[in-house]
């Protein structure tokens, strides 16, 4: 891409931030006109709920003002790359993107659309695919090299299902074939297609892994989504709800960058919010197997004790436990709840645990809804946390970048 070709870009650069998702809303109307099976891939919840346009529109303004140097962009893109290797999104599918992005483009800057506009998006385009091609082919190679690994969907038996609280059930997933399964890191996800008879299509879904590794099952923790029709949100979470233990489903291997460190010694701060505590459980039960037995601390808050998933399962871990200590927060109390269960009334403040987790070179991790995401964030900032150990895991499409 030449130096003019890249100024061109940065002109548009006002359009995007005025009509970014005008741009995604003719992008993907066009690319499902043309290739409606891509509509098996893609999670149509997001769709119909903006998340998805919204997410792309951001990927595309950033993309463009970061034209003069996108490697600054590599850890956004490994992350997309992640979730891209775990859908088995392949090379041919970036061109179908590329020509309906483009026509899109057009529309949207209209008359100013000149031909060298266009062409010099499309340079940029195919410049991007190729670094997220390069990046994903490493991955699926990575992947497939690893003992009991497969890339693309392999059928997993749902072998038992437990209600852990009134929202959420855990799957035990087995491998239908009865081979051998991938180990993972403590916080990464796998992803899920089941089909939806209400859309007519199979969905995918990423779900965090919710317990230790081993060398027999996944389990993921689905809190069970309410959406107002026509609105497909919570289609996927409602079809596994009503799923049978020995039904079948497709899964593709563990993936996902946020995660512990391989055998790090940092004492360790985990902040939950609702069902966000999944990949903080496989975390705590990771640790407690391991020898190190890090300090850490659980911190964790939902509506009320009725929506309270794996509750009995920290008390039994922090009576065994002498490096645990757990934070816990209802929204609403019963008057029991604070003198039993030493509960803490109203939304996690991290002010009031701050003499515990201000623990020397600990690493915090925080995972719930977009907004709990960013107050924790914000907190652990004002309490002078080193940004550079805050990581976060935001569930659904990337909307928020605090790093």
């Amino acid at each position: 891409m030449n130096t003019y070709q890249k100024e061109l870009i940065k002109a548009t650069i006002p359009i995007l931030r005025e009509s970014g998702e005008d741009l995604t809303n003719y992008f993907y109307a066009r690319m499902f006109k043309a290739h409606p099976e891509l509509r098996n891939m893609f999670n149509m919840g997001n769709q119909a709920n903006g998340r998805q346009k919204s997410a792309l529109a951001n990927a595309v303004l950033a993309y463009a003002e970061n034209i003069e140097n996108p490697g600054v962009l590599i850890s956004v893109l490994k992350g997309i790359g992640t979730k891209h290797r775990s859908l088995n999104i392949q090379p041919e599918q970036y061109k179908i993107v590329g020509t309906h992005l483009i026509a899109s483009i057009g529309e949207v800057v209209g008359e100013a659309a000149t031909q060298e506009i266009l062409d010099a998006w499309t340079v940029a385009f195919y410049q991007l695919a190729d670094i997220m091609i390069n990046l994903e082919k490493e991955m699926y190679l990575e992947n497939a090299l690893k003992p009991g690994s497969w890339n693309g969907w392999r059928k997993f038996e749902i072998k038992k299902i437990v209600q852990e609280s009134a929202e959420i059930k855990s799957f035990y997933l087995y491998p239908e074939d009865g081979k051998e399964i991938a180990d993972y890191h403590a916080g990464q996800f796998i992803s899920i297609q089941v089909f939806v008879p209400e859309l007519n299509l199979l969905q995918p879904r990423q779900y965090s892994l919710s317990s230790a590794p081993n060398s027999e099952y996944y389990r993921i923790s689905v809190k069970k989504e309410t959406g107002i029709a026509p609105n497909p949100s919570g289609l996927v979470s409602n079809t596994l709800h009503n799923k049978s233990e020995g039904d079948i489903v497709s899964i593709s291997a563990p993936a996902g960058l946020f995660h512990l460190e391989k055998d790090s010694k940092n004492p360790l701060v985990l902040i939950s919010g609702g069902v966000g505590l999944t990949p903080m459980l496989s975390m705590l039960e990771t640790n407690l197997n391991s020898i190190q037995n890090k300090k850490t601390i659980w911190i964790h808050g939902c509506r009320n004790e009725s929506v309270h998933a794996f509750k009995n399962q920290i008390i039994d871990i922090k009576k065994e436990a002498a490096h645990l200590e757990t934070f816990t927060f209802y929204d609403t109390v019963e008057s029991h709840d604070e003198t039993s269960n030493q509960i803490i009334k109203g939304r996690v403040d991290l002010h009031k645990c701050k003499d515990s987790i201000l623990l020397e070179e600990a690493k915090f991790y925080i995972c719930g809804p977009e907004m709990f995401i960013k107050t924790q964030y914000e907190a652990l900032l004002n309490l002078n946390v080193n940004q550079a150990n805050i990581f976060y895991e935001e569930f659904g499409p990337q909307l928020i970048n605090l790093n």
